[in-house]
């Protein structure tokens, strides 16, 4: 239950920003931290915060993926350290809007995951959950494709949108 944080010291780190901190943000911060937690320090951030959306909590526990301590931090937040290797925006919308008021001096990178494409299209609880699964399986798989290499972040943040 409780996990021992490895020493940032050697680790590349980095926030991920969605302007609430309540969903494709905390998805990958999880996925980064749980896989790739000797090579990276990743942390998870919002302009603003709310609760974490109640419905990707209860998917990600249903997938085996546990996220019911996290929290929505914004942009002061004490856990985050004050210098980062990158800040990873990952809704162009909240890029275009936040882009110059982040407060870490680091690379920035752009992914957009969007937010709920679609999910309002569900009929019942069925098709949410599914879209729900289909969101946080396209962040667990650019996690795994992105963080697998160091060498990656480095391209992105030289072409900054990905």
């Amino acid at each position: 239950m409780f996990r021992r944080r490895l020493v940032t010291k050697n680790r590349i780190k980095l926030v991920l920003i969605d302007e609430l901190n309540d969903l494709q943000s905390q998805v990958a911060e999880y996925f980064i931290n749980n896989r790739y937690e000797d090579m990276y320090c990743a942390y998870s951030a919002g302009p603003e915060t709310r609760y974490i959306d109640c419905e990707l909590i209860s998917v990600m526990y249903q997938l085996g993926y546990d996220i019911r301590s996290k929290k929505s931090k914004n942009f002061s937040c004490r856990e985050i350290p004050n210098k980062l290797d990158y800040v990873l925006f990952l809704e162009k919308t909240t890029y275009d809007k936040f882009k110059n008021i982040v407060p870490w001096d680091a690379p920035q990178i752009v992914v957009d995951f969007g937010r709920k494409n679609n999910f309002e299209k569900a009929t019942d609880d069925t098709e949410l959950f599914e879209y729900y699964q289909q969101f946080i399986e396209r962040i667990r798989i650019w996690t795994e494709e992105t963080f697998s290499n160091t060498e990656k972040l480095k391209l992105m943040a030289k072409a900054k949108i990905s």
